[in-house]
């Protein structure tokens, strides 16, 4: 379930297809403008080293939005920025998509939040702006999101053996994985307990397509659930209350 190792050659093949449809690095323009879109790339890619004051987790924002966040189906941001302004239940009001980039600083890196004109957060905006480019109103991104499922519960004992045979070999037995290459899903430098992806439901659409990454798409729907429910079981940092507002 890793996203920083060697690639399988579906994986490689829908990374060439995104860069060839023009969302690739090269592809970005040059100049002052190009400067913060590849500036916020890099934060994206590489999160804990670029934007490490509000960093508390060995994450970055490429370990969930996989190849730069243009993976079809793994909540890629393409298209992205043209659904803000937005109303969210979790926050009950509109929010800016600079504020939903916040978000995920508080809850999936588990660090303190960057103010809204902070460079990370206008170098990121500025990276999915641009990926977000030829999104026409009213038509969205065919990839967008995670895959659906059917409504299931997950089995957590079931999912801890699944774990143990499909995940233990490159995220550890201990849930640490090995940062940057391949992220902590448990323990003290994982997301914190208000991640969006500590929900099962979340967590088996994401995981369903998408891994193991040597062979993505093997796992059933209940597998995926059975997953989500282990890993939603397992010790990590809680969120910390002074930024329920986030």
């Amino acid at each position: 379930m890793e996203s920083g190792a060697e690639q399988p050659a579906g994986q490689a093949a829908t990374q060439a297809a995104g860069q060839s449809s023009g969302q690739g690095a090269a592809a970005i323009p040059a100049g002052s403008a190009g400067d913060l879109i590849r500036s916020g790339k890099l934060v994206f890619d590489q999160t804990p080293k670029y934007a490490s004051a509000y960093v508390g987790a060995k994450l970055s924002c490429s370990d969930c939005h996989l190849q730069s966040g243009t993976m079809p189906k793994a909540s890629p941001m393409i298209d992205l920025a043209n659904l803000f302004p937005l109303y969210t239940e979790r926050a009950g009001r509109v929010i800016s998509l600079q504020e939903r980039i916040v978000e995920c600083f508080v809850r999936s890196e588990n660090g303190p939040p960057p103010g809204t004109d902070s460079q990370p957060i206008r170098a990121l905006t500025a990276y999915v702006d641009w990926l977000s480019r030829d999104g026409v109103k009213g038509k969205p991104y065919s990839g967008r999101g995670l895959v659906e499922l059917p409504e299931l519960v997950g089995n957590a004992e079931n999912g801890k053996t699944i774990y143990k045979a499909q995940c233990a070999a490159c995220h550890g037995s201990d849930g640490a994985g090995m940062p940057p290459a391949i992220p902590p899903l448990w323990g003290p430098d994982a997301y914190n307990d208000g991640a969006g992806i500590d929900q099962p439901a979340k967590m088996a659409a994401f995981l369903q397509p998408n891994m193991p990454q040597n062979h993505p798409g093997s796992l059933t729907p209940q597998q995926a659930f059975d997953l989500g429910a282990f890993l939603h079981g397992m010790p990590r940092p809680a969120m910390n209350p002074a930024y329920k507002r986030y």
